[in-house]
């Protein structure tokens, strides 16, 4: 919170971090490669699409 100026600024920068970070964030080592590779295609349309529409 030292950088933001106001709490209000710190959550909305938290709430959209946590979003980018829950949607690319996997445990790789609990699943397996096509498994994987499966979610961060998933992962990487869901962004394709997030950041077009922005």
């Amino acid at each position: 919170m030292q950088r933001f100026k106001s709490q209000a600024s710190a959550q909305r920068f938290l709430t959209t971090y946590a979003a980018v970070y829950n949607t690319f964030n996997t445990q790789p080592h609990l699943i397996s490669r096509p498994t994987l590779r499966h979610f961060r295609g998933e992962a990487h349309d869901v962004w394709t699409a997030a950041t077009a529409a922005a």
